[in-house]
C-alpha cells in the first residue's frame, strides 16, 4: 500500500481521506494546524505543525491539495527530500521560471511530479501536441459570477487571451488552462465567461491540427461535500492514486 502525506487539509483533502483506495494517509500538514488535526481524526494519519517534520514522515509521496502559493513554497523542498509529488494547483506552473526549477529539481533527485486531469477530460490526447500534432487549442470556460467574485446580470466575457495571463487574473479558477498548456506543449487561448444563468462550471475545449479536430464539453457537477469543488477534479486525483501501482497504464 502506498503511503502518502497530504499537503492541504481542505475540501479535496477530505475527499481523498473519505474515498481513498489503495493508499494510506500517514501524515497531514496545513498552514492552519486545526485543519490537519481535524482531518487526522478520520484517517488515522499524524498531523504536523512543522513542515520539515511532516516531510520526514515515512511516506512515498506528497499530495498537494492546498493552493498555488503552497506549490510555489513547498514543491522544491518536497522533491529534494526524496518524495514524489502530486500537484492539484497546477496554476503554479504558469510561471515558466518556476516550472523549469521544479522540472530540474525532479530530474536531479530522480523524482516524479504528477498532475491529475482535474476538472476536464482529454488531456491524454492533448499530449500529441508535443510532437506537432495540434495547431490550436481553445478553452472556453463559463462560470456563475458568484464563483468569480463578480456581479453581472447577463452572460459576459470577462477575459480573452493566453492561459498564462488568465491564471494570474483568476488564480483560483483556471487551473484547467495551465494543465492544457502543459499537456499540449503549446499556448492555449482562453475565453472566460460569467453567466448568472448557469449552475455548473462549463469547460469547452476545441483542438485543431493535422490529426483533424476535436471538441469536448464538460459540465461539472459540484462535489457533494462542497459546492466550491468540482466533483470531477476530486475523482481524477482519487483515480490517479488508485492506479499508481497498476502494471498496465491506459492512456497516452
Amino acid at each position: 500500500m502506498i503511503r502518502i502525506g497530504l499537503l492541504g487539509c481542505g475540501n479535496i483533502g477530505h475527499l481523498i481521506a473519505k474515498y481513498r483506495e489503495g493508499v494510506e494517509i500517514v501524515a497531514l500538514y496545513d498552514i492552519l494546524y486545526e485543519k490537519a488535526l481535524d482531518l487526522a481524526s478520520s484517517c488515522n494519519g499524524k498531523p504536523y505543525q512543522d513542515f520539515d517534520e511532516f516531510l520526514n514522515a515515512d511516506m512515498d509521496l506528497v499530495v498537494e491539495a492546498a493552493s498555488v502559493k503552497a506549490v510555489m513554497r513547498y514543491a522544491e523542498q518536497v522533491l529534494a527530500s526524496g518524495k514524489d509529488l502530486i500537484v492539484m494547483s497546477v496554476g503554479a506552473f504558469s510561471d515558466q521560471e518556476f516550472y523549469t526549477l521544479i522540472r530540474e529539481t525532479a530530474i536531479e533527485h530522480h523524482r516524479k511530479v504528477r498532475i491529475p486531469s482535474g476538472a476536464v477530460m482529454g488531456l491524454d490526447n492533448a499530449k500529441i501536441g508535443q510532437i506537432g500534432g495540434i495547431d490550436r487549442v481553445l478553452l472556453r470556460t463559463t462560470k456563475n459570477p458568484k464563483s468569480l467574485g463578480l456581479e453581472v446580470t447577463e452572460r459576459t466575457e470577462i477575459f480573452h487571451g493566453r492561459a498564462e495571463d488568465c491564471i494570474r487574473a483568476f488564480p483560483k479558477n483556471l487551473n484547467v488552462s495551465v494543465a492544457l498548456t502543459l499537456a499540449s506543449g503549446r499556448e492555449v487561448d482562453v475565453e472566460l465567461f460569467a453567466d448568472p444563468a448557469v449552475d455548473r462550471n462549463i469547460h469547452e475545449i476545441t483542438m485543431e491540427g493535422k490529426f483533424g479536430d476535436a471538441y469536448i464539453r464538460v459540465r461539472n457537477v459540484p462535489s457533494p461535500d462542497n459546492p466550491a469543488t468540482s466533483y470531477l477534479a476530486a475523482l481524477s486525483i482519487l483515480t490517479l492514486l488508485k492506479n499508481l501501482d497498476e502494471p498496465i497504464v491506459v492512456g497516452t
